[in-house]
């Protein structure tokens, strides 16, 4: 045989082996029951290697759940939570206007209910005015206190004087009413020796010793002394009258050196009232400034940003101090509280990561653990259980865990609303 004959048998030869292999029928040149038989086997090890794929994907995902359930612990007792804000009046009136309803998103500063302003307005400018009397009344007292201090220094200077003078009119008086009282003994005396020369004038006038000219000048030197006793008697009155009068005036100006001497006290009671007007304007002060806080409590505005939960207020309606208007629970402070069983805290710790799926978005948050609480649920129940008895029952409990969400830098959480306090969600927590 020559060679290109054999490589032709060779190559026919191969040809129908693929053929046979690829389990497709080879012609007239192969055996039927052959062909068949090793098709049974290549479907055969398809089937096989199928079922060991699936096998080994089914032990993968067994395996990667198995190593989840293992790393997290979760829980289907737990809800968001967060802050209800129950916004009051801090004064009573007759409501004016109502500018929210609820659900609605408010944020800080928002106005929500205003109350009738005109009686605190009213209020308020009555304050100013007490205040500016107070001020006009407190600079008067100030401006008083110096002048009072120049006019008691003054008045005691003069009283000083006064008392000085006083007592140096006293010694004349009574110097003029010794010299009054001499003067009369010296007239007692002139009028005695005139009548006892007139007597005498008597008798030698009847025997005609003496002259009629010598005995009527004998009668008049008498009569002239006579009065002049008269005269130094009425002097003496009126030097004793006017030495009482000079004791007036001197008990007088003691008197008023008395009261001049009282300056430090006026000077102080100056000072004390114009402190008391300082007082007084504090005081006014501070009635304005609550007239001005009354004024501005007419307008109740969101102190945060959130959603307004409940409206409790209409138009017209008058409310009181303490009444509650409106509750808002605010958007940024949210968390979620969970209720793991106690055999799920073994390894549970502060600032683990959490996974929480809130069930009304089927949405996914981020989180972290923050702390765990003081006791379990029951402890902190209206009515704690008691199991003093014998008939103890063993029930695993649940702590309660709070699980901050992750915010985002420079966005606002939670703006849309989304999450809301009572909403149920499923933490996972990677313990490990």
């Amino acid at each position: 045989m020559s060679n290109s004959n054999r490589t032709q048998t060779i190559g026919a030869d191969q040809q129908e082996e693929v053929i046979s292999l690829e389990g497709e029928p080879a012609g007239s040149k192969s055996n039927g029951g052959t062909n068949k038989e090793v098709g049974k086997k290549s479907t055969s090890r398809r089937k096989k290697l199928l079922l060991l794929s699936a096998g080994m994907l089914i032990a993968i995902a067994a395996g990667y759940f198995a190593w989840n359930a293992f790393r997290y612990e979760d829980t289907d007792d737990a809800q968001v939570d967060g802050h209800v804000m129950q916004l009051s009046a801090r004064i009573s009136g007759q409501v004016e206007e109502v500018q929210v309803i609820e659900g609605q998103i408010v944020h800080a500063g928002d106005v929500l209910v205003t109350i009738d302003p005109q009686d605190y307005k009213i209020a308020f400018e009555q304050a100013q005015a007490n205040l500016a009397d107070a001020l006009a009344t407190s600079a008067s007292s100030h401006w008083t206190v110096p002048i009072t201090s120049v006019t008691v220094q003054s008045n005691l200077d003069s009283a000083k004087t006064a008392v000085t003078n006083a007592e140096a009119a006293v010694k004349a008086a009574e110097q003029n009413y010794e010299s009054a009282k001499a003067a009369l003994v010296q007239a007692e005396a002139n009028a005695g020796k005139s009548d006892a020369d007139l007597e005498r004038a008597k008798q030698l006038v009847v025997k005609e010793d003496i002259s009629r000219q010598q005995y009527d000048l004998a009668v008049a030197t008498a009569k002239g002394n006579g009065a002049a006793v008269l005269s130094a008697q009425a002097a003496v009155h009126a030097a004793e009258q006017s030495v009482h009068q000079a004791q007036g005036k001197l008990l007088q100006a003691k008197n008023d050196l008395q009261t001049a001497e009282t300056a430090p006290e006026q000077i102080s009671l100056s000072r004390s009232n114009a402190l008391a007007a300082d007082a007084k304007v504090s005081q006014r002060k501070a009635q304005l400034a609550q007239a001005e806080l009354n004024l501005k409590y007419t307008v109740i505005r969101s102190p945060v940003t959130g959603i307004v939960g409940k409206r409790n207020v209409e138009v017209g309606q008058n409310v009181s101090v303490g009444q509650e208007l409106a509750d808002v629970v605010p958007l940024d402070d949210v968390w979620v509280t969970a209720n793991f069983k106690e055999t799920q805290l073994e390894r549970m710790r502060p600032g683990q990561h959490v996974r929480i799926k809130v069930d009304a978005y089927g949405r996914t948050w981020y989180g972290r653990v923050t702390n765990m609480g003081g006791g379990t649920g029951s402890v902190f129940s209206l009515l704690p259980p008691e199991n003093a008895t014998g008939n103890y029952v063993k029930v695993v409990q649940r702590v309660p865990v709070r699980i901050d969400f992750d915010r985002t830098a420079r966005q606002d959480f939670n703006a849309e609303g989304m999450l809301k306090p009572g909403l149920s969600v499923v933490p996972d927590v990677r313990v490990r």
